[in-house]
């Protein structure tokens, strides 16, 4: 999905989501996240999961 269509799907700017994209948002908000989730229909923590070391 592009950022244009997420953004369309999530209301939320394609500058916020790109950051979020590439990491350079460190720890989001919850109800960001959710929105990604909901408009990719996945779960939440299939988009936060970090790797286990």
């Amino acid at each position: 999905m592009s950022l244009r269509t997420l953004e369309q799907h999530t209301g939320l700017n394609r500058g916020y989501l790109s950051r979020l994209e590439t990491g350079r948002i460190h720890e989001p908000a919850d109800e960001p996240v959710q929105k990604v989730a909901a408009a990719l229909r996945v779960t939440t923590d299939a988009i936060t999961h970090e790797e286990k070391k």
